[in-house]
C-alpha cells in the first residue's frame, strides 16, 4: 500500500474507500475530500497512471484488479496515460479549501492536472 495513514478505518474498509475514490477521480477528474484522504488518493492514483504508461496486458490486469469499473480502466489506458507520457510524475494537484462545516475537518480538492 502506498502510505501509512489509517484514516480511522479497518484495513479492508480503508482499501475499499481508496479504490472507490481513485476510480471516481479517474472517471471525473476532480474530488472534494479531507486533506489526509486526498494525500492517500493522490499516491494511489499516480501509481496507476504511471503503471498505465506501459500498455501491456499485465499492467491492464493489475489496473483492473484495483480500479472498480472497466470503463475507467479503458479511459486510463486510452486517454489519461497518453496525456502524461512525457511527464515523470506529479499528475494530481491538491488545493486546500478550508475547514468543513460541522466538524472543522480540513478540506481539499484533488484534481488531475
Amino acid at each position: 500500500m502506498a502510505g501509512t495513514r489509517k484514516l480511522g478505518r479497518a484495513s479492508d474498509s480503508r482499501m475499499a474507500m481508496l479504490r472507490a475514490m481513485v476510480t471516481y477521480l479517474l472517471k471525473n477528474g476532480k474530488i472534494e475530500t479531507t486533506v489526509a484522504r486526498a494525500k492517500e488518493v493522490r499516491s494511489m492514483t499516480e501509481k496507476y497512471i504511471t503503471l498505465a504508461k506501459d500498455s501491456s496486458l499485465h499492467t491492464k490486469r493489475q489496473a483492473m484488479s484495483f480500479i472498480t469499473e472497466d470503463e475507467v480502466v479503458k479511459k486510463l489506458f486510452d486517454e489519461i496515460a497518453p496525456k502524461y507520457a512525457e511527464r515523470n510524475g506529479g499528475y494530481c494537484r491538491i488545493t486546500k479549501t478550508g475547514p468543513r462545516r460541522g466538524d472543522a475537518a480540513e478540506m481539499a480538492i484533488i484534481e488531475l492536472i
